[in-house]
Formats: C-alpha cells, structure tokens, sequence
C-alpha cells in the first residue's frame, strides 16, 4: 500500500459562501481513500511588498509555504474577476514565488473554477496556468472542472449536488492523486 497522497486545496476566495471553497470541500469528500486533501486559507496573505520581505516574511506566507513545501501535489479553485484571477490568488502567488528554494517549483497541481457565468471561470484558469508557469508548476490538462452556473449546482449549504459535476471533480482529483505520483514515483 502506498503512502497517503497529500493534496493542497487553495481557494482564490476569501468569501465565507465561495462556491469554489465549497467545490474543494467537494473534493475532500469525493477524494480516494489513499489521497489526503487540506484546505490552506489566503485571509491573511498581505499584498506583496518588497520592504516588508526585506525586514522578515508574514507568517502567514510562512505558513502558507510550509503547507506548499509539505504538500505532494496543489488543488487551485478560483473565481473569474474581471478575466482573470483574484488579487489574494496572485498576492499569494507573488509571495511564494520570490522564496528560494521556491516550494511552489514542479509541484503537480491541478485548477478547478465555479462561476455563475456560463463559462465557469476559464479564462482565470488559462490565466492562472500563465501565473505559475514562472515556477515551473506542472498543471494537469485534463479534466477540465469549469462549473458554470455554479449557483444550481450547490444546495444552499455550500454541498456539490450536481451528479456530473461531482463525477467531474471525482475524475479531476483521481488525475491529479496520479499525476503527482507519476512525477514523483517514490511517494
């Protein structure tokens, strides 16, 4: 038997009814029973500024980057602002990138987005996919997990509803748990 997969889930919103923090939570529950999936929180990632880098790292970067630096593989979920990603994503994504050694370099990861367009968040995945190539992240391309019109297919407890949506992450999370392995056989 192999060890337990450890899958970080990261949600681009910090909005306490998120449906994509909610998709994650979907993830949890639909994960295989050798894969392990944590929710890291982005509430108290600050907006990048080099003076403060300078004089000591936040500790919630700190934190952030140890959960990155301890995960075998990433889970993004991220709502569509404006075409692309939200500012805490990025920010996050700025203060991670600039560590050396930089814990985000080759981790296997995968992106899912929730949205009530009927696009479900593309363009903020293509763009996130952009974001990260700087840290040689190696995103998975299929599945793909678009939810559009996110609304209908979460009951008003934040649970994933929809039939093929579930089986749609179920298959996203199964990929990822396997790519990760694949890129690093001896987990």
């Amino acid at each position: 038997m192999t060890n337990p997969l450890n899958i970080l889930a990261i949600s681009g919103s910090l909005r306490s009814a998120s449906l994509n923090t909610a998709a994650l939570r979907a993830a949890q529950e639909l994960a295989p029973g050798d894969v392990r999936i944590h929710l890291a929180t982005l509430a108290d990632i600050p907006h990048y500024n080099q003076d403060v880098h300078d004089v000591g790292l936040p500790d919630a970067v700190t934190r952030l980057a140890r959960q990155i630096g301890e995960s075998d593989a990433l889970l993004f979920a991220t709502p569509e602002y404006n075409y692309s990603i939200p500012g805490i994503l990025q920010a996050a994504i700025d203060w991670i990138s600039r560590l050396q050694p930089n814990p985000l370099a080759d981790k296997p990861a995968a992106v899912l987005s929730a949205s009530p367009s009927v696009l479900g968040g593309a363009r903020a995945q293509y763009d996130l996919r952009r974001v990260l190539i700087y840290s040689n992240v190696h995103f998975i391309n299929q599945p793909e997990v678009m939810i559009g019109a996110a609304q209908t297919r979460f009951d008003a407890d934040g649970r994933l509803i929809d039939a093929d949506t579930r089986q749609r992450l179920a298959r996203l999370v199964e990929a990822l748990a396997a790519w990760a392995r694949r890129i690093n056989p001896h987990r």
